[in-house]
């Protein structure tokens, strides 16, 4: 009987040409250990789609096209080299200092009384060149410039307005609980307003590239006379470490990085073994903005920040914040209205209209920063 089937399997493929594969090609192909069966960066435009989508409705397809676009970026003076030629050389390339310019329009608005709002409180000393609307020109490489220390910083300018929010007065004492990969850290000693700065990042990796920012940037003697302290200690234990210490702290925490999701396969939070931890991050951004109001001094402000456009990682994070604080510390903390922020700097940035607490800077493909989402709050107790 098994004669006959195996002649009759035989003739089958001779029909069908179908020859044997050779053992060494015999494998079977697996998914999980080679490469993934979705990238990354696609399962994470697939969840914008779905939730941004719904968050923003009709601004969504111009956030989406403008997030898949080249990003805009700004040059940070650096104040420790020789600013002023470094501006100047910065004019020639048809940029302007975005902060000075905002503030010199509003300061004789406020003076002859046409403003309704009062002058906002920023951080002072901050020069930041970027070109205008439209313009998609790019910045060269920052050089070395003669005083040791390199020129200028290429960052994110939208990144710049959570330290500028944050008010800085000459002799603060301040903490960045995320500090690392460093540009924010940089801003705040651009104020020449740090008494000590605390710089702490949990990853001993980032914080060893905010310490090569510093090097590059800022001098020795003021590294070395204990004004600039890079820890990487836990940032959610910072209120038991260190409470009610600090005048200002900035809380810039991890976040889903939206438009880093979108470009970069390596470290991408959308990667599917990092699904609990991406689910986790609420209460991650909670904890720490908890841990530096703890650490804040009674009166003293935070500002707290993230590169994502989620309600549920932004507003939703601040309200359960200040509830969390009241309900199991009997601390009071107020939101500070940064309304005028948007209109100072609505030349430069194109921002969200309907946040229920801060502000946030929308990607727009005629100014595409962003996303930058900040919060002032302000301890009363």
């Amino acid at each position: 009987m098994a004669a006959p089937i195996l002649r009759g399997v035989r003739e089958l493929m001779k029909l069908v040409d179908f020859a044997p594969v050779p053992r060494r090609h015999r494998h079977k192909k697996k998914w999980a250990a080679t490469e993934p069966k979705f990238p990354a960066r696609r399962l994470a435009l697939q969840n914008f789609d779905m939730t941004y989508s719904v968050q923003f409705g009709d601004l969504w397809p111009s956030i989406r096209i403008s997030l898949l676009s080249e990003q805009k970026y700004g040059a940070l003076v650096n104040n420790f080299a020789a600013w002023d030629h470094v501006s100047a050389k910065l004019e020639q390339l048809s940029a302007k200092d975005f902060v000075s310019d905002a503030i010199s329009h509003w300061e004789p608005e406020a003076q002859s009384g046409h403003s309704a709002t009062p002058s906002p409180a920023y951080s002072p000393n901050l020069r930041c060149f970027t070109f205008a609307r439209g313009d998609v020109s790019r910045f060269p490489p920052a050089r070395l410039g003669n005083l040791g220390v390199m020129d200028y910083y290429l960052m994110d300018a939208a990144s710049l307005l959570p330290v500028l929010a944050l008010g800085l007065h000459p002799g603060d004492t301040v903490l960045d609980l995320c500090a690392a990969p460093g540009g924010k850290t940089l801003a705040l000693l651009q104020t020449l307003c740090c008494r000590n700065l605390a710089a702490n990042d949990l990853s001993t990796s980032r914080t060893g590239r905010l310490q090569k920012v510093l090097q590059s940037y800022v001098p020795q003697e003021i590294r070395e006379r204990n004004q600039v302290r890079v820890t990487s200690w836990d940032g959610r234990k910072w209120g038991e470490l260190e409470g009610d210490t600090y005048d200002r702290v900035l809380v810039d925490v991890p976040c889903t990085t939206d438009r880093h999701s979108l470009y970069e396969e390596e470290n991408n939070i959308f990667q599917r073994s990092r699904k609990k931890e991406r689910q986790m991050l609420p209460m991650l951004q909670v904890q720490l903005l908890a841990a530096g109001l703890l650490a804040t001094r009674p009166g003293g402000h935070v500002v707290y920040s993230t590169c994502s456009l989620s309600h549920l990682q932004n507003e939703y994070v601040v309200q359960g914040t200040i509830e969390l604080l009241a309900n199991q510390y009997s601390i009071k903390v107020q939101v500070e209205d940064l309304s005028h922020f948007r209109k100072l700097f609505m030349d430069t940035f194109c921002f969200f209209q309907s946040c229920q607490v801060g502000e946030l800077v929308l990607p727009n493909l005629m100014a595409n920063f962003g996303p930058m989402y900040f919060c002032k709050l302000h301890r009363l107790t």
